[in-house]
């Protein structure tokens, strides 16, 4: 297939005034065109990737999930201006997708305190425990479990509670003090 009018060659797809020309190449089937879009599309789909998923997997496959929606879509695609726009919206439907996923994925382990206390050595300290953790909210509770016990990153843990990077830290930090506080009233000293 010949490339459209306006558009002789695939450098010249990455001049700005030619992203109209480029557009309606690639609307018309122009593979070269499409190829060119996709090149022209993948950095600025990587970079809100980057600031929209979880972490930077999900993002690599938001990314080339994007454009493979560019591909198959860039039909649709009516004013070349919107393109940015375009990108964008369709990383953030892909985040948030893959967010539910790994939800569904990860969820954590109740069980896992169990297994804690049953492998702490000292049955005084194993009941000491289990008391503290029982004292906590649900929310310290399963923070704890996945950073502390399950070993989790802050991102993993953002990922499956839904909530931020900072808002992990922040939780994890009242959680360890709540625990702390909790074992300094059983009798262990600071």
């Amino acid at each position: 297939m010949q490339p459209a009018a306006g558009v002789r060659d695939v450098t010249e797809a990455f001049r700005p005034t030619a992203l109209p020309d480029l557009v309606a190449a690639a609307r018309g089937g122009d593979e070269r065109a499409i190829e060119a879009l996709l090149r022209r599309a993948q950095p600025d789909a990587r970079r809100f990737a980057r600031r929209t998923c979880a972490t930077a997997e999900d993002a690599e496959d938001a990314v080339q999930l994007t454009l493979w929606q560019i591909h198959r879509r860039v039909g649709s695609l009516r004013d070349a201006t919107a393109l940015v726009a375009w990108i964008f919206k369709i990383v953030t439907r892909l985040c948030l997708r893959i967010l539910r996923l790994r939800r569904r994925e990860t969820a954590y382990d109740p069980t896992a305190f169990d297994r804690l206390v049953e492998t702490t050595p000292e049955p005084v300290l194993r009941r000491d425990l289990l008391r503290a953790m029982s004292a906590l909210s649900e929310p310290h509770r399963e923070i704890l479990i996945l950073r502390d016990i399950e070993e989790r990153t802050a991102p993993e843990v953002s990922t499956i509670l839904g909530i931020s990077t900072e808002a992990v830290k922040s939780r994890l930090n009242r959680a360890r003090t709540a625990l702390r506080e909790q074992l300094i009233d059983g009798g262990y000293g600071e």
